[in-house]
């Protein structure tokens, strides 16, 4: 016979005559982006400032001024100058909680909150996972919004190309490869690694000489299944950390495949081309990220754990709750944060535009997105500086 109870606090118990042990079913999220090497640290973050915000400095690179000495011309020679920039970085603080029934263990003979704390280690990482997607997420807004809208001042002029100036805002950080997928299928004049040309034509339109020795390429299941029929997984894989990665190109690639949504929603997407930029034609997302292109650093929450009893609820059997605390520090290299700094911002908050000084959701903007820049601005020199690189396909 099964019994399922009716006590509050104790509803989502199943009892028996003949009583086994609980198991736990195994999580199936989307793997973590957070426990790979795509997120690292800077040591110029300083967790413990005060506020919200914290920021970080540097000197810019120099512009030479080369003088001619000369025996006859007793004009002064022209010196160089140097200057710093700084850019700023955004805390949250996350918390999680639960409550059992005190008495309810006597009917159950299960501690209500075992199960919460057993697997607070899962719940954590899954917060931080989502908040590391939310942030590339941002990242690739900010710099469709330089080609596809205005962000510039002027209209975009689209991606990055071969022969682009790095340094120029009109371009975004991004390949479109519009209408073709990244592996394509083969042909007869199309064999090999030339199926796969999207992403290694993608790379050096981004980086042209600056191309580093190898990224992490974050996909979906789909693009590995096509990598995969095209032979181009290699049969030895990396091993960085405790994480083994599958790579492609002799591993110029490691591969991070996640089911998790990289990509914008159609309503995104439209908005994104009703601007006076170049329209984005692809409608599925993948990033190619250097390692360590996001910096996250720990906070140190007061009461980190913290046990709640309420022994007069329940007619004196008391209640019992338990809080988790925990906060972090995600900053994109070379990007300066746009958005709220009176508060901590959520997943969603990574992944707002600012429009007339307000952060919103992006189909919250009128169409055409005339001033509207995204929450993290484009602070260094040069595009090559970054490591952020989202590749628009089919």
């Amino acid at each position: 016979m099964t019994v399922i109870t009716n006590l509050s606090g104790a509803e989502q118990f199943v009892l028996q005559e003949s009583i086994s042990a609980y198991s736990d079913e195994a999580y199936t999220n989307a793997r973590k982006l957070s426990s790979t090497a795509l997120v690292g640290s800077n040591p110029n973050i300083d967790p413990t400032t005060e506020t919200f915000i914290g920021q970080v400095r540097w000197f810019k690179p120099l512009n030479p001024q080369i003088n001619v000495a000369s025996l006859t011309d007793s004009t002064e020679g022209s010196k160089t100058n140097y200057s710093s920039d700084y850019l700023t970085y955004i805390k949250t603080v996350r918390t999680h909680g639960a409550e059992k029934v005190n008495l309810q263990q006597v009917v159950t003979q299960q501690d209500g909150l075992a199960k919460i704390g057993r697997d607070f280690g899962e719940t954590k990482a899954q917060d931080e996972h989502n908040a590391v997607l939310s942030v590339l997420k941002g990242v690739a807004l900010s710099e469709v919004l330089y080609g596809a809208a205005s962000a510039s001042g002027q209209a975009g002029l689209g991606g990055q190309t071969f022969d682009n100036d790095p340094t120029s805002l009109r371009y975004g950080f991004y390949v479109d490869l519009g209408s073709a997928k990244p592996v394509v299928a083969p042909s007869v004049a199309v064999q090999g690694a030339s199926r796969a040309e999207g992403f290694l034509n993608a790379v050096g339109m981004a980086y042209k000489d600056y191309e580093p020795e190898y990224f992490y390429l974050v996909v979906s299941p789909e693009i590995v299944a096509s990598l995969r029929s095209a032979n181009l997984v290699d049969s030895i894989v990396v091993t960085d950390g405790n994480v083994n990665f599958n790579t492609i190109f002799q591993g110029k690639f490691r591969l991070i495949q996640t089911r998790a949504s990289q990509g914008f929603s159609s309503a995104e997407l439209a908005k994104i081309n009703s601007a006076a930029g170049i329209d984005i034609v692809g409608t599925k997302t993948s990033f190619v990220v250097l390692p360590g292109a996001i910096a996250m650093a720990p906070l140190a929450v007061p009461d980190s754990t913290e046990i709640y009893r309420n022994a007069n609820a329940y007619k004196g059997g008391g209640v019992t709750s338990i809080w988790y605390r925990w906060g972090y520090v995600l900053a994109p290299a070379g990007y300066d944060w746009k958005g709220a700094t009176n508060k901590f911002p959520s997943d969603a908050e990574y992944k707002y535009v600012v429009e007339s000084g307000t952060p919103k959701a992006l189909t919250a903007c009128a169409d055409g997105l005339s001033g509207v820049i995204g929450t993290y601005a484009r602070k260094t020199e040069s595009a090559l500086s970054l490591g952020i690189l989202p590749i628009f396909h089919s």
